[in-house]
């Protein structure tokens, strides 16, 4: 078990050396999708980031317990109290019961993260499925003076909170900013601050998602059901609350709150949020309408694309960026990811060619206390994949006959490639996968065995446009003293 892993604690604004809090055992919650669209890009990120940690933390032999939640009820429109909720409201629109569009839309989500490769969550709860729970958690806050109720609806009391504890020292707000600042939004005069948030909303007569409680038959707010459930399933204070940043305020600020109000504590040790993808400086997302859907992606089937792209062309292009950092999209950069990921598996395949030597001119060991280095420095898999692509020009360089490799380094190599590529990164070789690679192995092999015999018969406009019109569909033909051999680029 490593004991160098450095975490980017969002609230203190630092790498800190992670301990969890009862090792070897792992608590780690992360924010999941509210389900009432397809999952796009946006989505992707947050479920890639924290595959990677949970991955990674399962390699270092800890024992993790990852909680992602799915959202099917108290998300209101626009991120406030105020509006439909978007479950209910596409429930509306389609002429469906909101549980009908959960479960198809937690399906498509379910089905795009497998294509991803995402580790499915050791537990996976519903908000609708832990009522009681928010309810109870509702009690504790409103004894505790931290909330009131007003016209059937219960309200965080940020003011009140924020003389006793810091409201803020997440996302940096002030309460003295809030008050001075915040607009006042229709609707909302029954709160006594703008910017208090609902732990309980009455049930509007036209809103079909409700539940009996002591104050009115109504819904939870939609900051209550993170600190239930992770209370629930990981203790009242966890080691990692994950999720993108765009949660950062006022989401994972309501939870601490709501933590600090109940229990007296802080709910997390590290928090820690993935940035946003962006189109044209944008972030991408719904509420923004320029958004691209996964399966979108998968098809090609969107104006933004030139092409289809494979979902480890899109894994890949994440873990490109480090987690902490913007990612803007472009037709450019998936293209070039494709074409990086292609060398990354060609190499593994040239790997089994190299003729072990007596002795290594390289010393292939450096590039294991890499490996680990930048994944131990905040999960740097930009930093891991730069260090496999210079292994992966030794491998080349070794192959060429222009370096040495010792039959223990090769199987170095093999085992780091394995581990970093497979099980860390969590790519997939997708033609291996699909069980097509024999058949496309007897292709290229007829295919270079037709220019083989135009190159004896001194054919050489034929031989030149079939390794031309190979390399328009990124297969590179080297030309070999018994024939040639092909890779993917």
């Amino acid at each position: 078990m490593s004991n160098n892993l450095q975490i980017y604690n969002t609230l203190s604004r630092s790498k800190e050396k992670f301990e969890p809090l009862n090792p070897p055992h792992v608590g780690m919650y992360v924010c999941g999708p509210t389900v009432y669209g397809d999952a796009h890009l946006g989505h992707a990120r947050p479920a890639i980031t924290f595959d990677i940690v949970f991955r990674y933390l399962l390699h270092l032999d800890y024992k993790v317990r990852y909680v992602r939640n799915i959202t099917d009820v108290g998300h209101l429109e626009n991120d406030a109290d105020e509006g439909e909720d978007k479950i209910a409201k596409k429930a509306r629109l389609e002429s469906l019961e909101p549980m009908e569009v959960v479960k198809y839309f937690t399906d498509r989500y379910h089905r795009n993260m497998d294509q991803l490769n995402v580790l499915h969550p050791s537990i996976e709860p519903t908000a609708s499925g832990h009522i009681i729970e928010q309810i109870e958690l509702i009690k504790t806050i409103l004894e505790n003076g931290y909330a009131y109720e007003s016209e059937g609806s219960v309200y965080f009391d940020v003011e009140k909170y924020g003389k006793d504890y810091e409201y803020g020292k997440l996302s940096g707000r002030k309460t003295d900013e809030l008050l001075e600042n915040t607009r006042v939004l229709s609707g909302q005069d029954e709160k006594k601050n703008s910017f208090d948030f609902a732990l309980w909303k009455k049930t509007d007569p036209q809103h079909i998602m409700h539940w009996p409680s002591p104050w009115s038959e109504g819904y939870p707010g939609w900051h209550l059901e993170c600190s239930a459930m992770g209370a629930k399933y990981l203790g009242e204070k966890i080691d990692i609350h994950g999720g993108g940043m765009d949660l950062l305020f006022p989401h994972h600020e309501s939870e601490i709150a709501q933590s600090n109000a109940s229990r007296g504590h802080d709910p997390v040790k590290y928090w820690m949020h993935n940035n946003m993808i962006t189109i044209d400086g944008q972030k991408m997302g719904k509420s923004l309408n320029n958004f691209i859907t996964l399966d979108e992606f998968f098809s090609g089937n969107h104006q933004l694309l030139d092409s289809a792209f494979s979902p480890m062309t899109i894994r890949f292009f994440i873990l490109q960026a480090h987690y902490r950092s913007t990612l803007d999209f472009s037709n450019e950069a998936l293209h070039a990811a494709e074409k990086g990921m292609n060398k990354l598996f060609n190499t593994i395949e040239i790997i089994s060619k190299i003729t072990p030597a007596e002795n290594s001119s390289i010393d292939i060991g450096k590039y294991k206390e890499k490996l680990y280095a930048a994944m131990d420095d905040d999960f740097n898999t930009p930093i891991a994949i730069s260090h496999l692509f210079e292994l992966s020009k030794v491998i080349n360089q070794a192959n060429d006959g222009k370096a040495s490799l010792s039959g223990e380094d090769i199987e170095l190599i093999e085992e780091l490639f394995n581990t970093f590529v497979f099980d860390i990164l969590g790519l997939v070789n997708e033609v291996e996968s699909t069980g097509d690679d024999k058949l496309v192995d007897e292709l290229m092999k007829t295919i270079l065995s037709i220019r083989q015999n135009a190159k004896q018969n001194k054919d050489w406009g034929t031989a030149d446009r079939i390794r031309d019109d190979l390399g328009k569909l990124n297969i590179k033909i080297k030309d070999t003293k018994d024939g040639a051999e092909w890779s993917i680029e």
